[in-house]
C-alpha cells in the first residue's frame, strides 16, 4: 500500500570567562559601594540568598538512579564492501586533462610503491538501547544494527556484553537484540498509555559515544508524520537528542519507557530541540512479533490511496472529509480480488471509521495475513460493504 502524497570550545570558554569577570566586577563594585555607605561598620562576607526561588521543579535523580542501569551503549561492527575508489578520492573524470594526467600518474606510482589494500573493510557504528527483560532482551533501532557483523553492548557499569540480532523491522526502525551470556539483567517496562503533551520526559543514551547521558524535556506533540513511512506515529520531544542517542529510551516520570528515540530534525546535525521517538504501543507490538518470529508480518490491502479533502468530499457527496480515496487497486491484489476499484472511498474497516489515508494503512497493518475483514466503501453516492481476505505485506 502506498500513500501519495560551533562556535569552537575555546570561544565558548572565553565568553564564559568574560561573563564571569563581568559578574565579578559588578559584585566588587557593589561591595565597594556598600562599604562606602557603611564605612563605620566592618565588612563581612555574606552568603548568597535568592528570594522567590521555585521549589516545585522536579528532580529526576531518584528515577534516573533506578532506570539508568538498564540503558546500554550499542557498538556495531559493519562489514564494508570495499567498493570505494582507490584512496577514497573518487572519479577523476571531472578534472581538467592536465590535472587528470597528473593524478593518474601519482596513483600509478603509489600502486607500485605499496601493496593493495584488502577489499573487505570494517566500519564502526554506535547507538543506544535498553533491556526490556531480565534474561537479556534489548531494544534498539534497526538503523543502528543493520548490516551488523558483530554487536556489543556496554552497560552502565562499563561491562561489555556480546549480543545477537533476533530480528529487525525497517518500517518502524526497531530491532530486538539478545545478550548471548546468561545473566540477571536490570530492565525497564514499556508504558501502557500515551504521555500527554506537556508531560516531562527523560532521554537516556549514548550521544557521540560519551556513554550514559541523561537529558530532560517535555512531550511537544504526538502523532507526528516525518515522511519515513506509512506507519509514522512519532512522539515529538524537546529533550536533547544527538547522534548516538538512536535506540535509547524516553522515560516518563514513573520510569516507564514511553518511546524509543529514533530521529531528530536538525539543519546542522546537532540538537535543536526537535526529536522523534517511536511510541511504546508500537514498540510493544513489534517486539512481540520479533521475539516470536524474528520478523513482523503485516496485513496488506493492495491499493494506492489519496487523502479525501473537503473538495473531494463535496464532489463525491460525502458529508465529512474522511476516509481514503482509492487511486488504483493492485492487479490480483487483495482489494482487486474483493471488488474494490479506482474511485472507491474506503470509509471504515470492521466498523471503525477511517480518518485518513494513513489511518487506513495502520489499521490494515494490524490484521494478520489471511484474516477476514469487512470494508465499507463509498461508491456512486452510496455505502457498500465488501468482505475481503487480508494479504501479506511484501518485505521492506
Amino acid at each position: 500500500m502506498t500513500t501519495t502524497k560551533t562556535p569552537s570550545r575555546s570561544i565558548l570558554k572565553r565568553g564564559a570567562l568574560l561573563a564571569g569577570a563581568a559578574t565579578l566586577g559588578i559584585g566588587l563594585a557593589a561591595g565597594l559601594a556598600d562599604g562606602a555607605l557603611k564605612f563605620d561598620h566592618p565588612a563581612f562576607a555574606q552568603p548568597i540568598q535568592l528570594s522567590g526561588v521555585q521549589t516545585n521543579l522536579p528532580s529526576f535523580a531518584d528515577m534516573v538512579e533506578k532506570v539508568k542501569p538498564a540503558v546500554v551503549s550499542v557498538r556495531v561492527k559493519i562489514k564494508g564492501d570495499g567498493a570505494a575508489d582507490d584512496d577514497g578520492q573518487g572519479s577523476l573524470d571531472d578534472l581538467p586533462p592536465g590535472l587528470r594526467r597528473f593524478f593518474e600518474q601519482q596513483q600509478q606510482g603509489m600502486r607500485g610503491a605499496r601493496p593493495e589494500r584488502p577489499k573487505a573493510q570494517q566500519a564502526m557504528a554506535q547507538g543506544s538501547g535498553f533491556f526490556i527483560s531480565q534474561d537479556g532482551y534489548v531494544v534498539t533501532n534497526n538503523h543502528v544494527v543493520e548490516k551488523a557483523a558483530e554487536v556489543q553492548l556496554v552497560t552502565d557499569d562499563g561491562k561489555t556484553l556480546n549480543a545477537k540480532v533476533i530480528g529487525t523491522d525497517p518500517r518502524t526502525d526497531l530491532a530486538l537484540l539478545k545478550v548471548t551470556e546468561s545473566g540477571n539483567y536490570p530492565f525497564v517496562q514499556l508504558a501502557s498509555g500515551k504521555p500527554r503533551i506537556g508531560d516531562w520526559v527523560l532521554a537516556v543514551g549514548n550521544p557521540f559515544g560519551l556513554g550514559g547521558t541523561v537529558t530532560a524535556g517535555i512531550v511537544s506533540a504526538q502523532g507526528r508524520d516525518i515522511g519515513s513511512g506509512p506507519y509514522d506515529d512519532f512522539l515529538q520531544i524537546d529533550a536533547a537528542v544527538n547522534r548516538g542517542n538512536s535506540g535509547g529510551p524516553t522515560f516518563n516520570q514513573k520510569g516507564e519507557v514511553v518511546g524509543v528515540n529514533t530521529a531528530i530534525f536538525s539543519p546542522s546535525g546537532g540538537n535543536v530541540g526537535i526529536a522523534f521517538a517511536v511510541p511504546a504501543s508500537t514498540v510493544e507490538q513489534v517486539v512481540a512479533a520479533l521475539k516470536k518470529d524474528g520478523k513482523v508480518s503485516r496485513g496488506f490491502i493492495g491499493v494506492q490511496i489519496q487523502p479525501v479533502t473537503s473538495e473531494v468530499a463535496d464532489a463525491i457527496g460525502l458529508k465529512d472529509a474522511h476516509g481514503a480515496l482509492v487511486a488504483a487497486a493492485e492487479k490480483d491484489g487483495p482489494a482487486a480480488k474483493a471488488g474494490i476499484k479506482r474511485g472507491d472511498t474506503i470509509i471504515s474497516v470492521d466498523g471503525e471509521q477511517i480518518k485518513d489515508a494513513r489511518d487506513l494503512s495502520r489499521k490494515i497493518a494490524k490484521y494478520a495475513p489471511g484474516s477476514k475483514a469487512k470494508i465499507m466503501v463509498w461508491r456512486d453516492g452510496k455505502e457498500r460493504e465488501i468482505s475481503f481476505e487480508v494479504g501479506r505485506q511484501p518485505a521492506a
